[in-house]
């Protein structure tokens, strides 16, 4: 027995300090890529990065102040898309699908498209939205950032409202309420807190792409009106600039790569404040 004791005595300790090396890894390349980021994106931010256009080609200056606005645009639009449907579709599965053919069906689709690489739902939206309307446009963006949006938030949603016990859907019922009234008056308000952060994580998951903007939303240098005409966005900007050949590009594509870290470093830490939250409750 003592040699059996010392063995997993032993073998937790190693354990302990793989994973522990493993955390310790992680959190160094975190730190790495923000710090690499951070000083190679700092020097180029100025108050003409956040408010002024892009110059022309050969000029130096200029800021993304139509990319910064478009992201927010595209953003708010997947959202309107994507989400709906997406929160609709997990509190069916939550709530209807547990066990059933349909529900194993819902919840196998949304795995299956949440894995599909975004250039190939890019190439999607720019074959049912761009070429019949024969041009690019943020609306374009909006639904191809809108589709990758709808499994994440199924998925999210589904296991937010898992996380509320059986027992309060239970007592709800006993009391003579209707299984809709349920679930909309006692277990999404009880729930709404993790809703909130799942909606969260999944506006970071999808606000820095890259790929199917180039297919939908394209860019553009300019302040762009409404919603059926190319849209600047961060993504496409850091893209556009980080491979052109000038210095000047070079630098205000690292601070843009920047500004959308922060972005999405705001979401993801809101999402944990809320969680936490959350958790306490």
């Amino acid at each position: 027995m003592p040699g059996t004791y010392r063995h997993r005595r032993w073998v937790n300790t190693a354990a302990f300090a793989v994973t522990g090396f493993c955390a310790f890894l992680t959190l160094g390349i975190l730190f790495f890529i923000l710090g690499y980021v951070t000083v190679h994106g700092i020097g180029a931010l100025n108050w003409n990065f956040f408010t002024q256009l892009p110059k022309p080609v050969g000029e130096t200056g200029g800021g993304m102040a139509n990319a910064i606005v478009g992201t927010f645009k595209l953003i708010w639009l997947a959202a309107l898309i994507g989400l709906p449907v997406g929160v609709l579709g997990g509190i069916y599965l939550a709530e209807y699908g547990r066990g059933t053919t349909v529900g194993f069906l819902v919840r196998y689709a949304a795995d299956v498209i949440n894995g599909v690489p975004s250039i190939v739902m890019g190439i999607f939206a720019y074959t049912v939205v761009v070429l019949p309307m024969k041009h690019f446009s943020a609306l374009a963006g909006g639904i191809a950032l809108g589709i990758m949006l709808i499994p994440i938030a199924v998925r999210s949603t589904e296991e937010f409202l898992k996380l509320v016990p059986m027992a309060i859907r239970e007592a709800a019922l006993a009391l003579g309420l209707p299984r809709w009234k349920v679930i909309l008056r006692v277990v999404i308000p009880t729930a709404l807190r993790g809703l909130l952060t799942g909606v969260l994580l999944d506006l970071s998951r999808v606000s820095g792409e890259t790929a199917p903007l180039l297919f939908t939303a394209f860019g553009n240098r300019f302040w762009s009106s409404g919603w059926m005409n190319p849209i600047a966005s961060l993504p496409v900007m850091i893209f556009t600039y980080a491979v052109a050949p000038y210095e000047d590009w070079h630098r205000q594509a690292w601070a843009a790569a920047l500004v959308l870290l922060m972005i999405v470093l705001a979401t993801n830490v809101g999402a944990r404040v809320l969680m936490r939250k959350q958790v306490r409750i």
